[in-house]
């Protein structure tokens, strides 16, 4: 690659950021005048598990405007999230071959979408339950009255655990199809899978066995999932797609012929 075509791609990557940004500021900006709105519904499970009357609370003198802004940004992050990952894919497609666009648009696409499910599975059922479970356990002589910026940072917290987790199926499908790992062997990795899921949801969740067990039990039927689809990448592979990667001795050939060719333009 010469230093024109360097600093092409540079001044391309630069252009995609900007636009990216600009995306995210107008966004935020639209969303600016509701982040209290937003704010209360992000604390809506929260607020129906506590006691009728009960509010959350702010410690810090600015923290009644932060946390509500943070939250815009969280929203305005989600709503952009697409338009950036068509500028990330706008930008590597050029060096793609035909097969690796035709895998990875399915990818993107999926890998979003079940982001976004990981988030709201949080969101309308996780929540509700943990909530729940908490107040129910706590003691009868204290006032439950969480600070809103712990709040916002265990909901972030259980958001990028469950918005990843929900990744395992792309995860599992990428590995079989690079040729890392094969389905006998993910098989026969299950029982160690389950515990690792346990043990991961274990250190990013709560210390209670519901958040851990609302977000292991996902973990290890999405693993089964990611399995079952794993099978069409390999039967497409065995079909004979372009994707299937040369041998050893095919590619010493390819690399004896580039070598006599370049020998042939030097004589």
């Amino acid at each position: 690659m010469d230093q024109d075509t360097f600093i092409s791609h540079l001044v391309e990557l630069r252009d995609r950021l900007l636009r990216s940004v600009l995306a995210f500021v107008i966004v935020l900006l639209c969303l600016f005048p509701w982040a209290a709105d937003l704010y209360d519904l992000m604390a809506s499970p929260m607020m129906l598990a506590l006691p009728e009357g009960t509010k959350m609370i702010a410690t810090g003198v600015v923290t009644p405007f932060l946390v509500p802004v943070k939250v815009a940004m969280m929203a305005s992050f989600i709503i952009v999230l697409p338009y950036v990952l068509y500028q990330v894919w706008a930008f590597v497609a050029p060096g793609l071959y035909t097969h690796e666009k035709r895998l990875t648009i399915p990818l993107v696409v999926a890998s979003t979408i079940l982001f976004l499910l990981g988030i709201a599975f949080c969101y309308f059922f996780v929540f509700g339950v943990v909530f729940d479970f908490v107040n129910k356990i706590a003691p009868k002589s204290i006032t439950v009255a969480p600070d809103i910026e712990n709040y916002l940072s265990f909901v972030l917290t259980l958001f990028l655990a469950f918005g990843v987790t929900f990744e395992v199926p792309i995860a599992v499908i990428i590995l079989v199809r690079m040729g890392v790992v094969t389905i006998a062997q993910l098989k026969e990795a299950r029982p160690y899978f389950i515990v690792g899921a346990f043990v991961v949801a274990a250190v990013v969740t709560p210390p209670d066995v519901v958040s851990q067990i609302l977000l292991a039990a996902p973990m290890c039927l999405l693993f089964e999932v990611g399995i079952f689809f794993a099978r069409f990448v390999v039967r497409r592979k065995q079909d004979g797609d372009e994707d299937q990667p040369l041998s050893e001795a095919d590619m010493e050939k390819e690399l004896d012929k580039i070598d006599a060719e370049e020998k042939g333009r030097s004589g």
